[in-house]
Formats: structure tokens, C-alpha cells, sequence
């Protein structure tokens, strides 16, 4: 089991850059996929993007792609996203998961543990 806190979120404006950062308590943070999902309000909750245990592969939804970005640090065991050029139907509730199984990395039932989730606004 690994326990996830994230951080970094807020109120922005349209346009805006917002970076959020996800730390992972013990020491088997690199033996992790890590993802980023988000809700809505009355919605689904939605895949944003996931990095692999060693950072060399990335994927993106495609109403994210192109604005933002995942990376990690093992040596720190946090994962990041860097949201760029933010539009007000990026507001939701975004959680940061990690997943020690192969299951698709897209899909919520392959993530065993989740943060608590932090709120981002963009207004218009």
C-alpha cells in the first residue's frame, strides 16, 4: 500500500498555468505506474495522463494533450503535472493513483490506491 497526498491546486484564470505535485509515502514509489484522473460535477470520473515506474513513457488523454504534462522524481517519490493553456472545462477534482498491476493504464479498476483528490478551478 502506498498513501498519496496531493498538492498544488487552486482558482486560475483561462489561459493559465497551474502545476500539481502528488507525494507517495514508502519506499516502493518507483515500482509504481502513477496516473492523474479527474471529476467533474455530475460526471464520470475521467483519465487525464499516466507515466510509467521509470518515467520513459508518458500518455495523455486528448482533451489534455499537447497542454499538459506528467513526469516524476522516484528519488523524492512524487509524480507531477504540469498543466499549461488551462480552459474552464479543465475544472474538476484531479487525483493522483498509483498502480502496481498491468491493467490499462487508462482505466480506474487498475489503480489500487488513490489520493484524496485536490479541487482546480479555471474561470472564464
Amino acid at each position: 500500500q502506498v498513501q498519496l497526498v496531493e498538492s498544488g491546486g487552486g482558482l486560475v484564470q483561462a489561459g493559465g498555468s497551474l502545476r500539481l505535485s502528488c507525494t507517495a509515502s514508502g519506499r516502493t514509489f518507483s515500482s509504481y505506474r502513477m496516473g492523474w484522473f479527474r471529476q467533474a460535477p455530475g460526471k464520470e470520473r475521467e483519465f487525464v495522463a499516466a507515466i510509467s515506474r521509470s518515467g520513459s513513457s508518458t500518455y495523455y488523454a486528448d482533451s489534455v494533450k499537447g497542454r499538459f504534462t506528467i513526469s516524476r522524481d522516484n528519488a523524492k517519490n512524487t509524480v507531477y503535472l504540469q498543466m499549461n493553456s488551462l480552459k474552464p472545462e479543465d475544472t474538476a477534482v484531479y487525483y493522483c493513483a498509483a498502480s502496481s498491476d498491468s491493467g490499462p493504464y487508462y482505466s480506474t479498476p487498475s489503480y489500487g490506491n488513490w489520493g484524496q483528490g485536490i479541487q482546480v478551478t479555471v474561470s472564464s
